[in-house]
């Protein structure tokens, strides 16, 4: 009697055509070194696209959101408040806000006396590191740092007090020399902003600079120099053209940063009110329509605001100064 456990027969082996009409089993094959390496580049990129993500774009989104609806008074003010949906209405104030608009245009025009300055510092200073000995430069290079490592409402202090007109070195300085001087005064203060402003930044900018010229060939330099250039000459025609691009960064942070200025005006403002307004700067505006008027809507609006001159400034910079000579 045949047993019921009789093992299954083999299925019949294919040959000739049939076998090669056939198609191949597919492997299971793991992800090729381009997906692992994508992979690897994404999780070094991860950290930054998740800071960028919680610090710029969500609150971007977020005073957006804000801007659109405003708080009214119910009842005479009896009954509370209410806030409802405005549209584009805070946005069409702050359009036609000449004091928002006034203080945009003054930090523009500080702007540009101050950044060309910084910059052509931060230039010089890189360049004079650049012609030293690797090791004195590394010496140099962190004490430049220093300041821009000094938190800014700690520099702020500090020049607060060399500007003072008691207890501050300067004054007395100057009028030791026959010249009077009240850094505090309308015709002063931009300048006394800006001094602080560029000792702060330079150190920053100069670290940028000298990285890119770390990068240039060190043959550029001794093939023009065994054709008879000066050292100021190589400075003007191989390492300036060469960080170019190093500049434009600069620069664009620059901007931005000049016009999200809000430090040095909040503690001027509390020697010299009467020259450091509530609407001096764009951000420190802002700061009043949020907290002293407690509009936060409207705030929202000028932040916005603010941040498309800021983008549209910084994209002009960058066409205009991108541009490669003919």
């Amino acid at each position: 009697m045949p047993s019921s456990s009789a093992p299954t027969p083999a299925p019949p082996v294919l040959t000739g055509p049939r076998a090669a009409a056939q198609p191949p089993r597919p492997r299971h094959r793991g992800p090729d070194w381009r997906t692992l390496r994508a992979l690897k580049g994404f999780g070094f990129a991860a950290p930054f696209f998740a800071g960028f993500l919680l610090t710029f774009v969500l609150p971007l989104g977020y005073a957006l959101w804000e801007s659109l609806y405003t708080t009214r008074n119910s009842g005479l003010g009896i009954g509370g408040q209410t806030t409802e949906f405005a549209g584009l209405d805070n946005f069409t104030r702050g359009l036609g806000d000449e004091a928002f608009w006034f203080s945009v245009l003054r930090v523009l025009l500080f702007a540009c006396v101050q950044v060309p300055v910084m910059l052509i510092c931060s230039v010089a200073m890189a360049l004079l590191l650049d012609s030293v000995a690797r090791r004195t430069a590394g010496r140099f290079r962190l004490a430049f740092l220093v300041p821009y490592m000094i938190p800014g409402v700690v520099a702020a202090l500090l020049w607060l007090y060399l500007y003072s007109p008691r207890l501050g070195p300067l004054r007395d300085g100057a009028a030791a020399l026959g010249v009077e001087v009240n850094f505090f005064s309308s015709g002063m203060l931009w300048i006394s902003i800006g001094n602080l402003l560029t000792w702060s930044q330079i150190g920053f900018n100069m670290l940028i600079v000298y990285g890119a010229l770390q990068a240039v060939p060190r043959e550029i330099f001794d093939a023009a120099r065994v054709d008879g250039a000066s050292e100021f000459r190589i400075a003007r025609s191989i390492k300036i053209p060469y960080v170019r691009g190093a500049l434009v960064l600069t620069g664009m942070l620059s901007i931005i940063g000049t016009l999200q200025i809000f430090n040095e005006p909040v503690l001027f403002r509390q020697v010299a009110p009467e020259t450091v307004t509530k609407d001096y700067t764009p951000i420190l505006m802002i700061y009043n329509q949020a907290f002293d008027s407690t509009d936060y809507h409207y705030a929202a609006a000028l932040s916005v605001l603010l941040a498309v001159v800021a983008g549209i400034a910084s994209f002009l910079f960058y066409k205009l100064t991108n541009r490669r000579p003919a």
